[in-house]
């Protein structure tokens, strides 16, 4: 079995329990030693902009599709039933539960795998935001961490400037044309 056989699955779960079944399942892997099998998991998570009673803005993280959890696995009979049979976990997303692996597309289309395209952002330039709460904006990097593949962008919200810490995969370089 190698890595070339793992497809993203979707796993329904009851509302709520979307944390405590990725902690069962990363669990499952360190004491069954199925780091070869199911190599990741995620709960697909967004920034949004929400306003408080008192008039402030405040971004917020909630989940983007509520009761699903995302597993990339080298599917088998022995997987469903150990995933099947995990506490919160209601089924497999397909019809009468059988597992049906993601298309290419709805995994770009879902972010589950980041695909960095412009890595040589720095400090100083100007970037547009592509997917998330603030998708659109026009931002400056204020820092780059590259290990984590993260940068700390300047955007102007609400007609204040705000530093938000973004992914690679989120931002755009702005290439200016003399």
């Amino acid at each position: 079995m190698g890595n070339a056989e793992a497809r993203w699955y979707v796993l329904h779960t009851y509302s709520g329990y979307e944390s405590l079944v990725k902690d069962t399942i990363e669990k499952l892997i360190e004491n069954n030693n199925l780091k070869d099998v199911i190599l990741d998991i995620k709960i697909p998570m967004e920034e949004t902009i929400e306003e408080k009673a008192n008039g402030k803005k405040k971004v917020v993280t909630r989940k983007v599709i509520p009761c699903y959890v995302f597993v990339k696995l080298v599917y088998s009979n022995d997987m469903w039933f150990l995933l099947t049979n995990t506490r919160g976990v209601t089924g497999f997303v397909g019809p009468q539960g059988k597992a049906v692996p993601l298309t290419t597309a709805e995994v770009k289309k879902m972010r589950l795998e980041e695909v960095v395209t412009d890595s040589d952002i720095k400090a100083g330039d100007s970037v547009k935001v592509v997917s998330g709460a603030l998708d659109g904006f026009i931002g400056t990097v204020k820092a780059v961490n590259a290990d984590a593949r993260k940068a700390r962008v300047k955007v102007t919200m609400f007609g204040t400037e705000t530093e938000v810490e973004l992914g690679f995969f989120e931002i755009e370089k702005i290439h200016v044309t003399q």
